[in-house]
């Protein structure tokens, strides 16, 4: 008995120390959508996030990093700072897969608000770089603080501040 148990806990330990979990660290440029292409012209950014290999395919983290929209017609630049549950379903025996985060976006601008913060992409699966395709959206508000430049930011209303993104993520462990 005392070798089974010795033996099981070999394998519980063994099977921890293979999972692929780790540091992914990248970066993206977009196309800015919806509301945020009244605004902004581009959009540049960084992605971080901390993986966890659940079961085979699956993986399950926290993430964040910064995305930038450059301002057009005298629109200030703005940012947000997410922080998001990540995941990703890697299919078997092709190297595509799926990924969705989910959270919250901080504005690095006092005058619109933060947000629901979601990111849906697809890409391709190499063994220590991934490219994927994706798709960013910040559900917002924009403060109205008095008139300015451009009336369709000089109200109080909801905005979605979007984007449609390139980018590639880089493994650490």
């Amino acid at each position: 008995m005392k070798k089974l148990v010795l033996a099981g806990a070999f394998a519980l330990f063994g099977g921890l120390a293979q999972a692929q979990e780790g540091f992914r660290l990248g970066g993206h440029i977009g196309a800015p959508l919806g509301d945020a292409a009244d605004a902004a012209s581009v959009t540049l950014g960084i992605d971080a996030a901390y993986m966890w290999n659940i079961t085979k395919g699956l993986d399950i983290g926290a993430a964040t990093g910064y995305s930038h929209f450059f301002g057009k017609d005298n629109v200030d630049d703005f940012g947000f700072i997410p922080l998001a549950v990540s995941g990703k379903y890697t299919f078997n025996k092709v190297p595509l897969f799926v990924g969705l985060d989910l959270g919250a976006a901080i504005s690095t601008r006092n005058y619109i608000n933060s947000g629901l913060y979601v990111a849906p992409r697809v890409g391709y699966q190499m063994k220590k770089v991934e490219l994927y395709l994706g798709f960013q959206n910040i559900g917002s508000k924009y403060k109205n603080y008095g008139p300015g430049p451009d009336p369709r930011w000089n109200r109080n209303d909801r905005f979605n501040f979007g984007a449609v993104n390139f980018g590639a993520n880089f493994f650490l462990k």
